[in-house]
């Protein structure tokens, strides 16, 4: 702490008034704000010189060439200790916060998600203008061995702490051909190999980088995975693969992209990048004994459950490991259990059902708004299930304006509980008498699930005593 408060005071002239210890990141460096009067920098103690010099010499050639980076003030005689600019608090994994939980991610969380990762294909072809890649630390680029580094950090930090047995021989023989498909590509782009929201900070709405100290010489594909398949992210497919068509236009304005290639080859690095961060969380959990790095582990397995999905018959003894190793009995608790959903219509007048699952969550939709066929007598002995309540709904057209909204609403939440395997939703609709437009849209949008889902549906009329499903298919 003396260290940085005489750096501090060298720079401006005076002690700081106050320092404050920052949260710490995954490695062993330790950061800390410190202020005095109007001037705020940010204080930074690395172990490793090499690895403090790496980020110094990257900060300072980025800087210049104008891209969006912390500016270095001052480093120690030791190279143990420097001060840069203070960037603020706003990271960008806070402010999706709301889509992360959700699953519905707002027009402005997704404006500065395309925002950031169009900046990430400028910033990978710009950064290497001028660039001595013999400042990069531990390695000057991507090569066979840093593949072989990650794959192993895998193995002996991860896969062998599950005590499973496995053919070491066989194992090494697809990691030997993955090696070649990840070398495959041979570009002069900055891999920044940490690319996440963690580290982007936002200043005045724009992104910045930070955290590059790892970067090196080596294909684009690998923060693209790191970025869109971050493990707590949880970015919807739809969203993913809008994301990368911004990533691919971007890039295309340095160089022609052919998109059909570079969607294949990214998939590889997809599956490296999830295992190197499964290593990384067993290196920091299980061995470091860093409690938020085994918490992460369910949400990393997931993303691999979902890789294995789309098969990947270059490396069949890698992916037999991999669908055995998820299935283990101790991450049980990270398998995905099939969703139920559950639509009900009622009358407000007898209450708002209640959640039977217990999880108290889902949606009540009011269709007292709807003009009523209850006023007509025509309609007293019939339902929303018959013929003509169904034609007086659609043909007054407010219904169908009605549910073209709740569709939406409703898809992205079924899709986000799939994806966070969550098992149970409760989806009511109320009116009056929970006879006529309360029983029509909740037996249409029990049926637009299953269509578009395929999982399972419990349709209840519950003042109609009348009960339906919709089993689980595959689609």
């Amino acid at each position: 702490m003396q260290q940085l408060t005489s750096l501090f005071k060298k720079h401006i002239g005076k002690a700081p008034t106050s320092i404050e210890p920052l949260p710490s990141s995954g490695s062993n460096r330790r950061y800390y704000r410190l202020i005095g009067g109007d001037i705020s920098l940010i204080g930074v103690h690395g172990q490793s010189k090499e690895e403090n010099h790496a980020f110094i010499q990257l900060a300072n050639h980025f800087y210049s060439k104008k891209l969006n980076v912390p500016r270095v003030a001052k480093v120690s005689n030791d190279m143990h200790y420097y001060l840069q600019e203070d960037l603020g608090d706003q990271v960008l994994f806070d402010f999706i916060k709301g889509g992360r939980t959700t699953g519905v991610f707002s027009h402005d969380e997704k404006e500065m998600l395309h925002k950031t990762i169009s900046m990430l294909a400028d910033f990978q072809v710009e950064a290497t203008k001028g660039l001595n890649f013999e400042v990069c630390y531990p390695q000057p680029e991507f090569n066979e061995r840093s593949v072989y580094w990650d794959l192993n950090y895998f193995k002996y930090n991860f896969l062998k702490t599950t005590g499973m047995e496995f053919q070491e021989n066989l194992l090494e023989n697809d990691f030997d051909k993955l090696t070649q498909k990840l070398l495959e590509d041979k570009t002069d782009t900055f891999l920044y190999r940490d690319f996440q929201s963690r580290n982007v900070m936002l200043v005045n709405g724009e992104p910045y980088f930070i955290d590059f100290q790892g970067g090196r010489k080596g294909p684009v594909y690998y923060d693209v995975a790191s970025f869109l398949w971050q493990a707590k992210a949880n970015f919807p497919e739809e969203l993913r693969n809008e994301l990368i068509e911004t990533y691919i236009n971007s890039l295309n304005k340095h160089y022609p992209i052919d998109k059909d290639y570079f969607k294949e080859q990214l998939r590889h690095f997809v599956l490296f990048r999830t295992l190197q961060v499964l290593g990384a969380y067993g290196f920091r959990g299980y061995f470091e004994k860093k409690p938020h790095f085994i918490q992460s582990i369910p949400f990393a397995l997931n993303n691999l459950r979902d890789i294995l999905d789309s098969g990947f018959h270059e490396y069949p003894y890698l992916c037999k490991v991999m669908e055995e190793m998820i299935n283990l009995q101790q991450f049980a608790d990270t398998r995905k259990d099939d969703l139920e959903v559950r639509v009900v219509s009622f009358a407000y007048k007898k209450g708002i059902p209640s959640d039977p699952s217990g999880n108290g969550g889902g949606y009540v939709f009011d269709c007292r708004a709807i003009n009523n066929p209850g006023k007509y007598e025509r309609f007293n002995n019939v339902t929303g299930l018959d013929e003509l309540v169904i034609e007086f709904l659609e043909n007054d057209g407010e219904m169908a304006i009605y549910l073209e909204s709740i569709y939406k609403l409703v898809d992205s939440h079924v899709k986000r509980y799939m994806e966070r395997n969550f098992t149970h939703l409760m989806i009511a609709f109320g009116c009056t008498g929970g006879q006529h437009r309360s029983v029509y849209a909740s037996q249409r949008v029990a049926e637009h699930i299953s269509k578009e889902f395929g999982v399972k549906v419990a349709l209840i009329h519950r003042e109609q005593n009348l009960e339906q499903e919709f089993k689980k298919r595959n689609i």
